[in-house]
C-alpha cells in the first residue's frame, strides 16, 4: 500500500524523479532567455511541451522557485539605497568596501543573496536562476500565486500515444473572456416604433404627390370642347 506516499513515481528510482524535474523546470525557465542567435533557439517563449503527469509533477517546483525569487524583489530594492556606482577594482569600489554603506547594503542584500542559493540548490543551473531572478520574478511582482497553467492537448504523442500537455507562465498569451449582456427589450420596441413613424412619413409625401396628380388631371377632362349638333336634329 502507498498510504501517505504522495506524488508520482514516473516509472523512475527517486534520484532520477528528482534530476527529471529540476532539468525540466531549468527547461521552462531557460525559454524566456535571448536565444535570438542561438541555434537551438525555443519555439515560443515561457512554454515547454511534455506529458501531463510530468507537467503536474513539475507545477509546485517552478511555483515555488517563482516565489522565492519574488519575494526577495524587497530586497534588493531595499539594498540600492546603498549601494555604489563605481566599477569593481576601482579606488571609489575599494572605499565603500570599507565604509558604513557597505555594511547596510550587505545587511539589506542579504535575504537576496539566500533566495538565489535556495533556487540554485532546488534548479542546479545558474542560468536558470538568473533568469529566474532578472526577468521572470519581476513580472509577478503583483501576483500571489498561480504564475504557471497547464494545457492538455489532443493529439498524443508519436510512438507510445502518451497524452501531451503544455506547461508555460501565465500573462502573455491569456485569454480575453467576452461576457454577454441581456438584450435590452424597451430599446428594441422604441426602435421599432421610430421606425414606423419613418416609414408613415415616408409614405404621405406619395399620398399626397397622387392627389396632386388627380388633381391636375381633372381641369383637363372639363376643358374638352363637346362636338357640335347636327343641322337635321335642328330642323
Amino acid at each position: 500500500m502507498r498510504h501517505r506516499r504522495r506524488g508520482r513515481k514516473l516509472g523512475r528510482n527517486p534520484k532520477h524523479q528528482r534530476a527529471l524535474l529540476r532539468n525540466l523546470a531549468s527547461s521552462l525557465i531557460l525559454t524566456e532567455r535571448d536565444a535570438e542567435f542561438d541555434e537551438n533557439a525555443p519555439k515560443v517563449k515561457g512554454r515547454v511541451v511534455t506529458t501531463v503527469s510530468k507537467a503536474k509533477e513539475v507545477r509546485p517546483l517552478v511555483e515555488k522557485c517563482v516565489t522565492i525569487a519574488r519575494r526577495s524583489l524587497a530586497a534588493v530594492d531595499a539594498a540600492a539605497e546603498y549601494a555604489s556606482s563605481a566599477d569593481r577594482g576601482t579606488q571609489e569600489y575599494r572605499a565603500w568596501r570599507t565604509s558604513e554603506q557597505w555594511q547596510k547594503w550587505n545587511a539589506a542584500m542579504a535575504p537576496a543573496v539566500d533566495a538565489r542559493r535556495r533556487c540554485q540548490k532546488l534548479l542546479g543551473d545558474k542560468d536558470a536562476v538568473t533568469i529566474l531572478f532578472d526577468e521572470v520574478a519581476p513580472r509577478f511582482l503583483e501576483r500571489p500565486g498561480g504564475y504557471t497553467r497547464i494545457i492538455c492537448l489532443s493529439k498524443p504523442r508519436l510512438g507510445d500515444s502518451g497524452t501531451r500537455a503544455i506547461l508555460e507562465f501565465v500573462g502573455v498569451r491569456d485569454r480575453v473572456v467576452e461576457r454577454s449582456f441581456k438584450p435590452d427589450f424597451d430599446a428594441s420596441d422604441s426602435d421599432d416604433s421610430a421606425d414606423e413613424q419613418v416609414e408613415t412619413a415616408n409614405a404621405e409625401p406619395a399620398g399626397e404627390q397622387d392627389e396632386e396628380a388627380e388633381a391636375d388631371m381633372a381641369p383637363a377632362d372639363e376643358s374638352v370642347e363637346s362636338p357640335p349638333a347636327d343641322k337635321h336634329e335642328k330642323s
